[in-house]
């Protein structure tokens, strides 16, 4: 490894909209590597705050969990100022061309794996809130970051477009609640949990429904 791991947190604000609704957001992006690299998870709102906390460091991918507008606002902004891909799920294209119509991107696969600072991101396809949302697993560190799939409380929302609820609580039950209950679950926003506070709710979530 290149130097010791970290794990930095930036958040910034705006708005998510979707079917004609806008809605105010605070929103976690995740920076996961040590001194030298690193890789974004999600751009969200404002380019800025990003930029500072990385910090000169090599980008090796800016990785978008899904395509809602709060998680990829400013992605070809830093794609070209820090000279990193964009990565996302190809099944999110279509909410992808809703905000950004025409703009490169690579795919990004279920079970890829996504090399920063010695170690490795696994990717988790776990559809749902949307059809191409997607978790980034950090087995070293015991760490996933779960996009808008899995929060403290419950799952993502699946009210809107492009979602599904029967499909995102099979998604948590299969991919998520797979892994070790110390696992830490970095989420798209509001606070972290872990696997093992939340996987004993699964049925309280299944009796409630989206």
């Amino acid at each position: 490894m290149s130097g010791e791991l970290r794990i930095d947190r930036v958040v910034t604000s705006g708005t998510f909209s979707l079917d004609g609704g806008t809605w105010d957001v605070d929103n976690n992006i995740w920076l996961v590597g040590d001194d030298t690299e690193v890789v974004v998870i999600d751009a969200a709102h404002t380019a800025a705050p990003i930029v500072e906390a990385v910090d000169g460091r090599s980008v090796r991918a800016i990785v978008c969990t899904h395509g809602h507008n709060d998680h990829v606002t400013v992605a070809p902004e830093l794609s070209t100022t820090l000279d990193a891909p964009i990565l996302l799920h190809p099944a999110d294209d279509v909410l992808w061309q809703q905000t950004h119509p025409g703009v490169a991107h690579r795919a990004l696969d279920d079970g890829q794996r996504i090399p920063v600072a010695g170690t490795e991101l696994v990717v988790l396809h776990t559809p749902g809130h949307s059809p191409g949302s997607c978790c980034l697993y950090l087995p070293e560190a015991d760490v996933l970051f779960s996009g808008d799939t899995l929060f403290s409380g419950g799952p993502g929302a699946t009210g809107r477009s492009y979602s599904d609820f029967p499909t995102i609580i099979d998604s948590i039950r299969e991919k998520l609640f797979a892994l070790p209950p110390q696992t830490d679950v970095r989420t798209g926003h509001g606070d972290t949990t872990t696997v093992g506070s939340e996987s004993p709710h699964l049925d309280e979530w299944i009796a409630r429904g989206s």
